[in-house]
């Protein structure tokens, strides 16, 4: 008997991984009539982790109310697994997706705050922060405000977005949720960028919550500003590590207020799913996502997956492609089958993109 492991991304305003594991399995089944499939639809730390996780592990999907990145009311929902861990996406409260428009200047992430808080009250001691489709650059002071913190301008003013980080004058940590203390917390993040500076948050990640020039240079000034206030108040600053600048500097605030460790989003996944026996005796193992382009390299799920394939030969499905072919092999990827490779626009290929995917699937061979 043949033995395939089906572990895709989703595709981008296509496919969930689940839609794409399902369309490559019927493929397989209808070629092959003896053959085991096994389907692990996966994420990386962005849009989709927590039903990911619930996907492969179990567990409980727990629904919450919180505020979206400009205040409103909102339902979100986190995962519960292995009973007192919480993945908790910080897109489903601070994701530039739930935004008509962006809102780079008054965006915060006090919505994923609450949602921390949420799990502390059912008990949770672990839990994990998936920091992907941030819409804020608030430097995470959002988060700890929901959290008990407070960042205080020179007239004692609440600070929480990021367009009010350069009044920052104080920093007040005594009404800090006491059951964080006993709280492990790990962050899902492949970026590595700083929290300021021309490779910071603001320079690299802003005009993509719609910045323009002139905020992008104010939202640097108040990232370094919360930088040099965070020193004076703890004597320390992790505004330089790697990571300060994910999620426009939640990983600051994360990494600093609340020591939290810092892990790759793919093997974290790949290590609570079980990967590396699931891949024992397989003959292929079969991943995608919707562009393969040099930001895959950086720890996306293909080559996530394929750096831990240990042998098995990896075939990637891919919308489209600008990596070449000697590059993905020499990083462990075998074979990349496009689903779009005449590079249709957009539109075009949201009509055919069903069609396109049971194609490209059908050309997979064991």
């Amino acid at each position: 008997m043949k033995k395939a492991v089906i572990i895709p991304d989703s595709f981008k305003g296509t496919f969930t991984s689940a839609e794409v594991c399902e369309t490559v399995r019927e493929s397989l089944e209808r070629r092959y009539q003896d053959i085991e499939c096994v389907l692990i639809p996966a994420a990386d730390g962005g849009e989709g982790t927590a039903d990911a996780f619930l996907r492969a592990l179990g567990g409980q999907r727990i629904n919450v109310l919180t505020t979206d990145p400009i205040g409103r009311n909102i339902e979100a929902h986190y995962a519960l697994i292995k009973g007192r861990t919480a993945v908790i996406e910080m897109a489903q409260a601070s994701g530039l997706t739930l935004l008509e428009r962006p809102e780079p200047m008054s965006s915060t992430t006090f919505g994923t705050g609450k949602m921390i808080i949420d799990a502390l009250g059912i008990g949770v001691r672990d839990i994990i922060i998936a920091i992907g489709g941030s819409a804020t650059t608030d430097g995470g002071t959002g988060c700890l405000t929901a959290l008990g913190g407070a960042f205080l301008t020179s007239g004692g003013e609440k600070v929480t977005t990021g367009g009010e980080l350069d009044k920052i004058a104080d920093i007040d940590l005594s009404g800090l949720d006491e059951r964080l203390t006993k709280c492990n917390i790990t962050v899902l993040c492949d970026v590595t960028n700083p929290l300021f500076s021309k490779n910071g948050a603001a320079y690299v990640f802003a005009p993509q919550k719609g910045a323009d020039k002139e905020q992008v240079e104010l939202l640097d000034k108040g990232l370094r500003n919360l930088a040099a206030v965070t020193e004076r108040k703890l004597g320390k600053t992790t505004a330089d590590i790697p990571g300060a600048g994910a999620a426009g500097g939640l990983g600051f605030a994360l990494m600093t207020y609340l020591k939290a460790e810092f892990r790759s989003g793919i093997d974290s996944f790949l290590d609570l799913c079980g990967f590396s026996e699931k891949i024992k005796d397989a003959d292929i193992i079969i991943t995608g996502e919707g562009k393969m382009d040099q930001q895959s390299l950086c720890g996306k799920v293909p080559f996530g997956v394929a750096k831990r394939a240990g042998g098995v030969p990896v075939t990637a499905i891919v919308g489209v492609c600008d990596i070449g072919e000697d590059e993905a092999r020499r990083r462990g990827i075998d074979r990349i089958i496009e689903t779009n490779p005449e590079r249709l626009p957009f539109s075009e290929v949201k009509k055919h993109c069903r069609e396109q995917l049971r194609a490209a699937a059908d050309k997979i061979t064991l």
